[in-house]
């Protein structure tokens, strides 16, 4: 009697230990490429040329977050030019995408400009992507 009691709690034991402890997700198996994405913005000054700017900031207008891209410590390489967000940002964007208020004052002229654009993402995204808004914007 013993040994049918141990025999069904070991069966019993096993069964429940076969029980999948994975997180249910809607995305499906997704295949994903290697490119990494980002989205650029540029401040101009009145004369076409890329603009110094101080007081930079990037906020994600649903959240109220402030949006720092991976990349964007090698992006000030050209006078201006910033790279907003990119694919490590992804599941911090929404699948209908977010906007995205950017924020700068130029530094020759103090002038403070702002510009939103829509950039999505999600849980089951792979990659960022840019929906609308502008590409740069020129203080006077």
């Amino acid at each position: 009697m013993i040994k049918k009691t141990a025999w069904l709690l070991l069966i019993a034991l096993s069964v429940l230990s076969c029980k999948k402890n994975k997180t249910k997700t809607d995305c499906r198996d997704k295949m994903c490429t290697y490119e990494f994405r980002s989205v650029g913005f540029r401040f101009m000054d009145n004369k076409g040329e890329g603009a110094e700017v101080k007081d930079f900031s990037v906020i994600n207008q649903r959240t109220g977050e402030k949006v720092m891209a991976n990349s964007s410590m090698t992006s000030n390489l050209v006078k201006g030019a910033f790279i907003i967000a990119d694919d490590g940002n992804v599941r911090s964007l929404s699948e209908q995408g977010d906007n995205l208020k950017i924020t700068g004052t130029s530094v020759q002229t103090n002038q403070t400009k702002s510009a939103v654009i829509k950039v999505s993402g999600g849980e089951c995204a792979c990659h960022i992507a840019k929906l609308s808004g502008p590409d740069q914007i020129a203080f006077d």
